[in-house]
């Protein structure tokens, strides 16, 4: 697997390893940290196309350490509205994923994320909420976003919260969703020939890297009050969707 490192030097592995880390308890606390912060670092080192085959690779293990970690407080019945609607998306997002990272889609995606917090608390401050209905047909558009990006994550945190999910639950709930999608993920980059040597050997150092993260991360979470926690996620909503639009206005 060494030789897949040949054009990376130590400098850069260390840097991806370092951001691997913290990005593992940010995700672990916030809901999302990966697919969001390791592109940052990925891009100049190993370039725009695989950063997204990487991300989802990598994310089996981060997302499988906090489903581990937060395991009793899954909500199982979202879990299983969220996937049953957005896999067949998923794939098609997937596939065509080049063309979604597109500057018009770090705008609209931005935006939207952005957007969010304010209305899903204006929402709720009027007793409304998601549907399991309404949770599935998010999930329809969800899946299309999260197969062909990276740091999607950010928008299933807002729809689940929008569902009445709460605390640790989002974490766990996201960590379950997050593996099986990223699964097919996998499976439909693997089709399409795009998983390289390179790819692994990069996607196994973060995951093995940022592993210990999640547990790290819930002796946090387990010690902050709800509303806190809630507060958490909303600033790391605000902050991914602002990021994004400065993502695309750079571009």
């Amino acid at each position: 697997m060494l030789s897949f490192f040949a054009d990376i030097t130590l400098l850069e592995l260390a840097i991806i390893a370092g951001v691997a880390a913290f990005a593992s308890v940010i995700g672990g606390v916030a809901g999302y940290g990966t697919g969001a912060l390791m592109p940052l670092v990925l891009v100049p080192i190993v370039g725009a196309e695989p950063v997204v085959p990487i991300v989802a690779l990598s994310a089996l293990f981060t997302n499988t350490s906090r489903a581990v970690a937060f395991v009793n407080a899954i909500d199982a019945r979202r879990a299983g509205i969220v996937l049953a609607a957005s896999i067949p998306t998923c794939v098609l997002g997937a596939y065509g994923y080049s063309l979604l990272t597109s500057k018009g889609a770090l705008v609209v995606i931005g935006a939207m994320m952005t957007a969010s917090v304010p209305l899903r608390r204006f929402l709720r401050g009027r007793g409304y909420r998601f549907s399991d209905g309404g949770l599935g047909a998010a999930a329809l558009g969800w899946g299309v976003i999260v197969g062909g990006t990276t740091g999607a994550g950010i928008i299933l945190l807002s729809m689940l919260m929008a569902a009445g999910v709460e605390g640790a639950a989002v974490i766990a709930t996201d960590a379950v969703i997050s593996v099986v999608i990223g699964i097919v993920k996998i499976a439909v980059f693997g089709f399409a020939g795009i998983v390289t040597g390179k790819v692994i050997a990069v996607a196994v150092l973060i995951g093995v890297v940022a592993f210990p993260g999640a547990f790290l991360a819930k002796r946090i979470v387990d010690r902050l009050p709800v509303h806190v926690h809630t507060t958490v996620l909303d600033v790391v909503v605000i902050f991914g969707g602002v990021a994004m639009l400065v993502s695309a206005l750079m571009r």
